[in-house]
């Protein structure tokens, strides 16, 4: 049986210790037949595509090829793997499976964030990066609304659940273990809850149609 791969991309100011992305890491290494890769982008305080691209399709090459890749990415590390998608042109290694964890709104600005946003939204570009991607975000998000969010799956044609109240979905939001991620990177199982397991909100491409599971 081949192995499966895991990359988790963080966003900006890395991933802290008790970030889901570092808890996921620890779980998932437990486990026989998974390798995890959580690289450190080069100053993640200053997040810049030019130097941020480079790391991301290094890791993406070195996964074997009879490999299951699978991603997730949050925050600015969403905006870095739709920037990937859109340039790759089939040249780099497709992902099996993805998700997309709280990104920035794509007009979100930062002094010293150079080339992450605007990030771009092209739905062929994404389905040639991977076999399936799917979109979390949670109520409260200061970077990114829903009325954003909703835009955002529209524009993806991707699944997108809805996390109550899970704000950015980051330490400061409580989401260190998150059981429900570590089942959709074993296993894929979907819609993701939230960190105690309620039930999610899971809405398909269109804003208009939002359903609780």
């Amino acid at each position: 049986m081949s192995e499966m791969h895991v990359l988790l991309v963080h966003g900006m100011t890395g991933s802290g210790p008790w970030h889901w992305q570092q808890w996921l890491a620890g779980q998932l290494r437990e486990q026989e037949g998974v390798v995890v890769d959580l690289p450190a982008l080069p100053d993640a305080d200053r997040p810049v595509l030019e130097r941020w691209l480079p790391v991301l399709r290094e890791r993406l090459a070195a996964v074997p090829p009879d490999a299951e890749l699978v991603v997730a990415a949050h925050a600015c590390g969403v905006a870095l793997w739709l920037h990937h998608a859109t340039t790759i042109e089939g040249r780099f290694r497709r992902a099996d499976r993805v998700l997309l964890v709280a990104p920035p709104a794509p007009d979100w600005q930062y002094p010293d964030a150079r080339g992450i946003t605007p990030y771009p939204t092209d739905a062929a570009a994404l389905r040639r990066a991977a076999g399936i991607t799917r979109l979390v975000v949670g109520t409260g998000d200061p970077y990114l609304s829903m009325y954003q969010a909703h835009a955002l799956a529209e524009a993806l044609q991707v699944e997108m659940d809805v996390i109550l109240d899970g704000e950015h979905l980051n330490t400061d939001a409580g989401y260190g273990p998150w059981p429900s991620v570590l089942r959709w990177a074993r296993y894929g199982t979907v819609p993701l809850n939230d960190r105690f397991d309620s039930d999610p909100y899971t809405a398909d491409h269109s804003r208009h149609r939002l359903r609780l599971v």
